[in-house]
């Protein structure tokens, strides 16, 4: 069995129920009745035009923002910068701890503060974020993984106080600016710190969560979850949350699922029986959806494992496949890549494919910058299959379409006037607006 077939065959396979399950969930799910009505002050004129298009999606496309002017060269930086709002309307900014703050007192929030690889500063962030259209997004408030190195050794109320001080400083800078926090993030992993260890941990960090970020968005996420013994409420992940709710913390909004695929290639074939079938996808994420909370697939990597067409094209079917899924659930919110370009990955010098998570080939653009067949797929995906541009002719003052949830341009074409007007549709909204001529 050739790579394509072992890779793929649960998407070619999919029974005709998950597949029509699919279809109807993107039609369902991901798209609302849109409603404009023409009012004037006088009679309305016969021949009425509204086109409508679509400009963001509500649905969240992202990936991190981790190599925001990082690169080597000029050109690259000026690349990436113009090619992540074609794709992308929400960026993760980082915030881990050891590198935002590597002395004690000094965060490195401000753009002119010293560099860090693969760390742009917030500020840095959130501006771009802001000329681009795009949503900024925290990760993570409390991450045990990444400690500075002054906080080594230091007692459970140490560490509280100064995370105290680390939750508070971040709010007052950027709860105004950057919608949604991850509060906490793997913590069914090992931890470095003593209060890691503690009861409390989790439920102490969204109750000061809650009190520093009490209008924004709070994410918990985590990893080892994409396991056959995980499709059930039974799961460690399933009953923490269950745990914090049901201990009084309500202000938990969305439910984070990594979803690296980190494993060789010859696991492959067996990993993709749960991995790479729509079926099983659906199945977890059918089984978080009872919680009530919103769902986010807010770190993805898909392996090419090498530069080669034959291997890209498998990374652009699988992205196209596991997107699909993911885009028809009721219960998903936002699908974020993790790293956006090849050679510049975690735990590797830049270029070196054999090291880190380099040797996964898990970009969707080469190290030179060029677009690999995912980085078009997806774009496509994104702004043409779902993606609505509609012209259509008012009836008795009122014109309607159906189309995918988002912002959109209105233009009203009538005595050879063009109206403009700005429309939001919505899968909580009542989607009507009105247009005076």
């Amino acid at each position: 069995m050739t790579r394509q077939e072992s890779a793929l065959r649960y998407f070619r396979e999919q029974k005709e129920s998950v597949r029509s399950r699919i279809e109807n969930g993107i039609e369902q799910n991901r798209k609302r009745d849109a409603v404009i009505r023409i009012v004037s002050d006088r009679p309305l004129p016969d021949d009425i035009t509204v086109r409508a298009e679509q400009k963001n999606h509500e649905f969240r496309f992202g990936s991190n923002l981790f190599m925001l002017d990082e690169f080597e060269t000029e050109e690259k930086n000026a690349l990436y910068r113009q090619k992540f709002p074609e794709i992308f309307n929400l960026a993760t900014v980082p915030f881990y701890w050891s590198d935002l703050e590597p002395v004690e007192g000094q965060p490195r929030f401000a753009k002119d503060s010293p560099r860090v690889y693969r760390r742009p500063a917030p500020d840095l962030c959130v501006e771009y974020c802001r000329e681009n259209g795009i949503e900024p997004k925290c990760h993570c408030l409390n991450y045990d993984s990444f400690l500075p190195q002054w906080l080594a050794n230091a007692s459970v109320e140490e560490h509280k106080r100064k995370l105290d001080k680390r939750f508070r400083e971040i709010a007052e800078r950027y709860a105004d600016t950057i919608p949604s926090f991850e509060v906490t993030n793997e913590t069914l992993q090992r931890g470095k710190s003593a209060f890691f260890y503690e009861p409390d941990f989790v439920e102490w960090s969204f109750r000061e969560a809650d009190r520093y970020f009490p209008a924004n968005r709070l994410i918990i996420n985590d990893y080892n979850i994409w396991w056959p013994e995980s499709y059930n409420n039974r799961h460690a992940y399933y009953m923490q949350i269950e745990r914090l709710m049901q201990r009084g913390i309500r202000h938990i909004d969305s439910v984070g699922m990594q979803f690296h695929s980190f494993f060789p290639l010859s696991s492959e074939p067996s990993m993709a029986a749960t991995r790479y079938n729509p079926e099983i996808l659906l199945r977890l994420m059918d089984t978080y959806a009872p919680l009530g909370l919103a769902e986010q697939i807010t770190e993805m990597t898909i392996p090419a494992y090498s530069a080669s067409d034959e291997d890209e094209e498998i990374q652009a079917d699988l992205i196209e496949g596991v997107y699909t899924a993911f885009f028809s659930h009721p219960a998903m919110e936002a699908v974020i890549y993790w790293n956006f370009v090849d050679g510049y990955a975690y735990n590797a010098v830049p270029g070196d494919m054999k090291a880190g998570e380099n040797v996964y080939h898990g970009g969707l653009l080469r190290f030179d910058m060029s677009e690999k067949p995912a980085c078009r797929r997806l774009k496509k995906l994104i702004r043409e299959d779902w993606h609505t541009d509609v012209t259509v002719k008012a009836q008795n003052g009122t014109a309607s379409f159906r189309g995918f949830c988002g912002k959109y341009e209105i233009r009203v074409y009538a005595d050879g006037r063009e109206i403009p007007a700005s429309f939001t549709l919505s899968k909580k909204g009542r989607n009507e607006i009105t247009v005076r001529i």
